[in-house]
C-alpha cells in the first residue's frame, strides 16, 4: 500500500522486434465486472487518460529486452484485481 508496485511482463518473439509491436495491459476489478484498458504502448507509452488508473502508470518496460512490465503509483487496496499483459509483434501472435 502506497508504495510503487511493479507488474512483471515478460515476453519471447520469433519475429525481430519492430515499431509494430504492441503491448496492451487490461484490468478487472477483484469484484467482477468489466474488463478496462489501462495501458498501451506501441514505439511509446499511452497510459490511460481516464479511470481509476489516471496519472498512475508508468512505463518501466524494454521491448528490446523483452520486457513489457508497467509501475503503478500509490496502490490502494481497491486496485486489487486481475491484471493481464499482452503483446503482439507481427508477424508473431
Amino acid at each position: 500500500l502506497g508504495e510503487q508496485v511493479s507488474l512483471q511482463c515478460s515476453f519471447k518473439s520469433s519475429s525481430p522486434i519492430t515499431e509494430s509491436l504492441t503491448v496492451d495491459w487490461t484490468y478487472r476489478p477483484l469484484t467482477g465486472g468489466q474488463m478496462e484498458s489501462i495501458f498501451h504502448y506501441q514505439s511509446v507509452p499511452y497510459p490511460t487518460t481516464v479511470g481509476k488508473f489516471k496519472d498512475r502508470i508508468s512505463w518501466v518496460g524494454n521491448v528490446a529486452k523483452g520486457d513489457a512490465s508497467i509501475a503503478i503509483q500509490s496502490p490502494v487496496m481497491s486496485d486489487n484485481g486481475t491484471f493481464i499483459c499482452s503483446v503482439k509483434n507481427p508477424p508473431d501472435v
